[in-house]
């Protein structure tokens, strides 16, 4: 669960006045072209300053109210369960049990992560990490969730490349979603940004996940608009094919249909 603005300036409210900090806050959203919310801007100067808790822990370590990355085996999957919230919308959650060298934890997944376990992508003995997680107290003990600033990768040392002849290709048609930009601690302590588009193309949907650098280019193209994208990476995770655009990528906008 990522703090807002008003939390994580309590951090640093020794160091800066409230209004040096709005004063650069601001500063941040404007060079940045809007790119982070007023709370992932807090975060940065926070993380500046020195005085961001995020840091990549053991089992062992975790305390609620941590935010923290952490690594491990599903060693246990419970059963799907659905609840009613208050606005008359149906949630699901499965609780999973995640286990280091120096203990084990619960893991929650919520909604949309649920299709992680439903469509086995998660069995028992795969391996995850969870970038960004937020630890509370769950009903059996120290719970880790992957929330809106969350992030999880399933067996990251597995996902490989397919062949170079099928990587580097180019994708052109219409922008037709774009998730909201996540962001993250790699495991260099730096920040990390991500998000997934998908674009319509002639033939079919096509959902790409950008990196870093290449999340800003992507800000400056609105949806209904139409787009190249080179050099796109293609990974193989779980047998499954998925679409990356990192550094060496390249967005342009067309003002017609090409």
């Amino acid at each position: 669960m990522q703090k807002n603005k008003n939390q994580l300036y309590e951090e640093i409210k020794d160091l800066k006045t409230k209004k040096e900090f709005i004063s650069e806050l601001n500063k941040i959203k404007k060079e940045t072209d809007d790119l982070f919310d007023e709370d992932t801007a807090a975060l940065l100067i926070v993380d500046k300053l020195g005085r961001n808790k995020q840091n990549i822990c053991k089992i062992s370590e975790l305390k609620p109210e941590m935010e923290c990355t952490v690594s491990g085996k599903i060693t246990k999957l419970n059963p799907l369960k659905k609840f009613n919230r208050k606005n008359g919308s149906t949630g699901k959650v499965i609780n999973l049990e995640l286990t280091d060298e120096t203990g084990s934890c619960g893991l929650a997944l919520w909604d949309k992560d649920v299709e992680l376990v439903t469509k086995k992508t998660i069995e028992i003995g795969s391996k995850a990490k969870v970038i960004n997680g937020y630890i509370k107290n769950g009903f059996n003990g120290i719970e880790i969730n992957v929330g809106r600033w969350g992030l999880i990768e399933i067996d990251p040392q597995e996902q490989i490349e397919i062949k170079k002849q099928e990587n580097n290709f180019n994708i052109t048609g219409k922008l037709i979603e774009v998730e909201p930009t996540k962001a993250f601690f790699k495991d260099n302590g730096e920040f990390g940004f991500v998000t997934k588009i998908k674009i319509q193309t002639k033939k079919e949907v096509k959902q790409i996940i950008i990196w870093d650098k290449k999340v800003k280019d992507i800000q400056k193209i609105k949806k209904g608009e139409h787009l190249k994208i080179e050099y796109i990476d293609i990974k193989q995770n779980n047998n499954q094919k998925e679409l990356h655009l990192n550094s060496k990528g390249i967005i342009t906008k067309f003002q017609q249909p090409p």
